[in-house]
């Protein structure tokens, strides 16, 4: 084992995947090295209060009698260092390591059980142990027998995400761990699609003297978007023509724009609705702060590389001959596909945000667009919910509502757009839906491109958030606002009523 004196400051890192051991050599009783700086930590019980650890820690002694700590924490490996051991493992020490007065209470919950004896697989099988494959059948020193599980140790809480860390330093980011809920859309991969026999449904659905809409919806509504945009390509090998001709010669309306839309990918769905809203009779500012504002980087740099390999033109070129003022800006700046995406906050940084946000709106006369311009289109969306807070806290005013009190038009549509994506995206296309179906006329377009686009996304949680701030679920709303073959097919990918 490495011994350490008691101004060296080393830490031993070994194979990954293999637990981290850090080693004090005991000097008149007080053990004085800085721990290692790696992941989780373990310590000497005078370090307790300074250094936690949240793993269990577990005392042994060498043959030369020294003391040692061993942790289970997980580290990289670190070319150099290796740890050599005694054939067999050091002798078990009776009674094991006592409880230390003081310090944290027990944590919930206990050590995972040891690998059984002689496996292959286990804390003691892998290289630069300096043991066997039959890993240490004796258990680790001072600890229970192979195969029970360890008793809880001493250690301390998670940090409080506002408070600094152990031993000083910046303080830490106040970010929840992203949670994963799994697939929130409600269109999925079709088990067993064939795009050559789904390609011969579509043909006989659209073949001779009328056409047979219910297998287009049966088809089209079962299969995920890699599973439909395929058959365009499979339809011509098969039949010499093309899919999106023959559809459009055999359907009509708002039926016939859905499923034409079905078959785009994302990106080109998002590119051909961004050139129609610019191209088109007067410029449909909404689809355009819809679609930047709603995407992240890796779809917005898709979504401009096909709208110039489609159209001839680049996006930001195509914004800025259709807009102006700050709103052009805005939209230029979310074009770029361009903003952080760092997961970790730090709150000094979001609260300083939350002041010139402030000093550029409500407690200036006038407003600095460009100073929201850039903290809303360059922050992280992490960052951004901590400068939110931040704001609220300061101003006793929410975001939103200062947007609204010191803009206006198109640039404050824009932003508040931003700021709602950002909160929550599904309640903000909860929201543009309701707009879509509300009052006179339905905004086909605009009820088209949301659900085809998010159906496989979050339709889920769209749904849910609808319900809850309408009373009225997604599903009711379509079926009373819509009707035939476009309605059927809309339903499809709603999922469900709720």
């Amino acid at each position: 084992m490495q011994t350490l004196s008691e101004t060296e400051e080393q830490k031993l890192k070994l194979d990954q995947m293999l637990p981290l051991v850090w080693r004090c050599s005991k000097r008149n009783g007080n053990n004085k090295a800085d721990p290692p700086t790696c992941g989780e930590i373990a310590v000497c019980p005078s370090w307790l209060s300074y250094f936690p650890s949240e793993k269990p820690v577990h005392r042994v002694k060498t043959p030369h009698n020294e003391l040692s700590w061993i942790s289970t924490s997980w580290c990289l490996p670190t070319p150099g260092w290796r740890l050599s051991t005694p054939a067999g493992g050091y002798p078990p020490q009776p009674g094991g390591f006592p409880p230390q007065a003081g310090g944290y209470p027990p944590q919930p919950g206990g050590y995972p059980s040891m690998p059984p004896a002689g496996g292959n697989a286990g804390w003691g099988a892998g290289p630069g142990m300096g043991m066997g494959g039959g890993g240490m059948p004796q258990g680790y020193p001072g600890g229970p027998a192979p195969g029970q599980p360890m008793p809880n140790y001493p250690g301390a809480p998670a940090p409080n995400p506002s408070m600094p860390a152990y031993g000083g330093g910046a303080p830490a980011a106040p970010v929840a761990p992203a949670i994963n809920r799994g697939f929130r859309g409600t269109i999925k991969d079709f088990p067993g699609a064939d795009p050559l026999r789904d390609v011969e449904v579509l043909r006989k659905a659209m073949k001779g003297f009328g056409t047979d809409e219910k297998a287009i919806i049966e088809l089209l509504g079962s299969r995920s978007n890699k599973q439909r945009v395929p058959l365009v390509a499979a339809y011509k090998t098969t039949y010499g023509k093309d899919l999106i001709s023959d559809m459009k010669s055999e359907l009509t309306g708002n039926f016939e724009r859905l499923c034409l839309a079905m078959l785009k990918t994302p990106a080109q769905l998002a590119a051909y609705e961004l050139h129609e809203a610019i191209q088109g009779a007067g410029t449909d500012e909404a689809c355009l702060i819809e679609i930047l504002a709603s995407r992240d980087n890796a779809e917005i740099r898709e979504i401009s590389q096909i709208y110039k390999a489609e159209y001839g033109k680049a996006l930001e070129d195509a914004i800025i001959s259709d807009t102006s003022g700050h709103f052009r800006r805005l939209l230029v700046s979310l074009s770029q596909g361009n903003r952080d995406e760092k997961e970790t906050v730090d709150v000094s940084l979001a609260k300083q945000d939350a002041q010139k946000l402030y000093a550029a709106g409500e407690n200036k006369v006038g407003t600095d667009e460009s100073q929201f311009n850039a903290i809303l289109c360059a922050r992280s969306k992490p960052h951004l919910r901590a400068v939110f807070h931040e704001y609220q806290q300061m101003s006793g005013r929410d975001i939103e509502k200062s947007i609204c009190r010191e803009m206006s038009g198109n640039v404050e549509s824009g932003m508040v757009a931003v700021v709602k994506c950002i909160k929550n995206t599904p309640a903000y296309f909860a929201e543009r839906l309701h707009k879509a179906m509300q009052g006179a006329g339905t905004k086909d377009r605009t009820l088209i491109r949301i659900m085809v686009s998010r159906c496989e996304v979050d339709m889920v949680d769209i749904r849910q958030d609808y319900v809850q701030k309408y009373g009225k679920s997604l599903y009711t709303h379509i079926s009373g606002d819509t009707s035939g073959d476009y309605q059927k097919l809309l339903l499809k990918l709603c999922g469900g009523n709720d």
